[in-house]
């Protein structure tokens, strides 16, 4: 049997760029926004950035609010002025108006990567998060992303190693079954524990899962209406399954 090829490696330079931050995208809890707020971007990507933006929010012929949202997100992590925002609204409008991506499109990226190449690849970054945001990009929003990221001049490696980050951190989450347990073993294992566990140990799990959830967090790390309404769902599952296990350690006294 013929094997399938391997796709090639990066070059050295940005293999090491790119691996730095794939891991900074983790401490941000895949947060893009967050991510832009800690390293920014140089103002020659932002065309680029908005645009693909507009050109992903369009691939499957309605732009959603959560599109919008995301974008509105990414500006005020930049902290643009208010005629620099106007821009970026504009090069977003620009976006969704084109079937194909003109040639010229993400130029000054693609002309800068060789000697910078952080830029581009923050731009990959916030690219892949825009098709992502209801969870598993579609194909069509995924083609999108892929296309822009090689007008950047990048290879389609990057985005298939930024989404296999999502996929092994944040798609898993959004996959998770949230419907309310039914048994101490179906509730032990949605906190994380074990039925063998002592009532503090599971409390403390119990208590570590809400915290993640809570809206106060969330509400800081600018999170999508779609993630804060997936992370309520956790919350009340999370409480339905402590209610379970504090019945059934009250019946065992």
């Amino acid at each position: 049997m013929e094997e399938s090829p391997q796709q090639p490696a990066l070059p050295r330079r940005l293999e090491a760029e790119f691996t730095s931050l794939l891991r900074e995208l983790s401490a941000c809890g895949h947060q893009t926004t967050t991510l832009l707020e800690r390293v920014g971007l140089p103002f020659w990507c932002r065309q680029s950035l908005f645009f693909f933006l507009g050109y992903i929010a369009k691939s499957e012929g309605r732009v959603t609010e959560a599109d919008i949202t995301y974008a509105e997100g990414l500006i005020k992590a930049l902290r643009l002025s208010r005629r620099q925002r106007r821009k970026a609204i504009g090069w977003f409008q620009d976006g969704k108006t084109v079937e194909d991506l003109p040639a010229r499109s993400g130029l000054a990226v693609r002309i800068t990567r060789r000697l910078m190449p952080v830029p581009s690849l923050i731009t990959a970054f916030c690219l892949c998060h825009a098709s992502q945001l209801k969870g598993r990009p579609t194909r069509a929003r995924r083609y999108r992303c892929e296309d822009a990221i090689d007008q950047m001049g990048l290879p389609v490696i990057v985005s298939d190693d930024i989404f296999d980050s999502y996929a092994r951190k944040i798609w898993i989450r959004h996959a998770e079954n949230l419907a309310p347990p039914v048994s101490y073993e179906q509730a032990c294992n949605l906190l994380g524990v074990t039925r063998r566990d002592s009532l503090p140990i599971i409390k403390r799990a119990y208590k570590k899962k809400v915290s993640g959830c809570h809206p106060d967090k969330l509400s800081q790390q600018g999170v999508t209406p779609e993630e804060a309404e997936l992370a309520k769902q956790r919350l009340l599952t999370y409480q339905q399954a402590w209610e379970l296990v504090k019945r059934r350690h009250r019946v065992a006294r």
